[in-house]
């Protein structure tokens, strides 16, 4: 019981320092980023680079689809600008990932000591950029603590049943990211922690590689929450979202051991090897949507027309 209370910490700790370090980027450049994503969303390639940079900006790809989401319930955007956007959005969350491959463990109490300082300061930039190295600080520390975490965690006998079951059963580690990702509301936090358990050897690149495809489709309730009573072309929006990310889901499947070789030629490390799937997953998936973004969003507006 004690190591499922920490593990229930340790992922309530890391959802604070995604949510501390999107607040202090947002701060600094959220209300700009709002202006320049109106003006760049002519051609779905443009916007595909704008969701990038948002997303990379803003670190979550939730949150840039539920701006996209409220753009087009305000009619400052149209459905079909916010196609691109939302192709971007998965290639840019895969940049966090990235980073939480590097090893920084020396780097945690410098980021945690700075960004307590900056706090002290009255300036709303100086103390936004102190939640951002809170934030930080505070997501490496997390993942230290679950890689401390899964040794323990695997010697426990339901622990071990769950286990074995994600590495068996396609659809239990798909659904498993799934709901884990809508009740802690971010794939990052949730591939997280599966990178953080493949640090360790307790589950396999393979079962962590449906987990983080899973955590992809589990994001979408965000945006599909935001749609409520936003209007058509908002819900519409939503709705493109998790198809992007159902089909992409259902076209890898059949391809999660050449992802998984593809990934381990690219690195030796297990927490690279995931965020380089991540990476490839969601690029690929972008890719092949882009150039018929059109035919995608009449698509969705053909199956959601009612």
């Amino acid at each position: 019981m004690l190591y499922i209370c920490l593990f229930l910490l340790l992922a309530g700790c890391f959802l604070l320092g995604m949510t501390w370090m999107r607040i202090g980027l947002f701060h600094l450049s959220g209300s700009a980023m709002e202006r320049w994503l109106r003006q760049v969303t002519a051609t779905p390639l443009r916007s595909m680079l704008a969701g990038i940079a948002m997303t990379v900006v803003l670190q979550s790809s939730s949150a840039v689809t539920v701006i996209a989401v409220g753009l087009v319930s305000a009619r400052i955007l149209s459905f079909p600008q916010t196609i691109g956007i939302i192709l971007g959005t998965n290639i840019g969350t895969t940049v966090t990932l990235e980073m939480l491959s590097f090893d920084v463990t020396s780097l945690i109490i410098p980021f945690l000591v700075s960004g307590c300082l900056c706090q002290l300061f009255k300036s709303t930039k100086k103390r936004s950029i102190g939640f951002i190295l809170l934030g930080i600080g505070i997501i490496f520390a997390s993942m230290e603590g679950f890689g401390w975490l899964s040794g323990p965690l695997s010697h426990l006998k339901a622990a071990q049943g769950i286990i074995r079951k994600i590495e068996l059963s396609v659809p239990f580690a798909l659904i498993g990211g799934m709901i884990l990702t809508a009740i802690i509301q971010s794939s990052t936090v949730v591939t997280g922690i599966a990178m953080s358990f493949l640090s360790t050897n307790t589950i396999s690149l393979e079962a962590g590689i449906l987990i983080m495809i899973g955590s992809n489709i589990g994001t979408c309730s965000t945006a599909l929450l935001a749609g409520i009573g936003a209007g058509r072309e908002a819900r519409l929006t939503a709705y493109a979202h998790l198809w992007l990310n159902v089909l992409g889901g259902l076209l890898f499947i059949p391809f999660i051991d050449t992802l998984a070789e593809w990934s381990r030629f690219l690195s030796d490390d297990p927490m690279t090897q995931l965020a380089h799937a991540s990476v490839l997953f969601n690029v690929v998936c972008s890719l092949v949507v882009l150039p018929f973004s059109t035919q995608f969003g009449q698509l969705i507006i053909k199956i959601h027309q009612r």
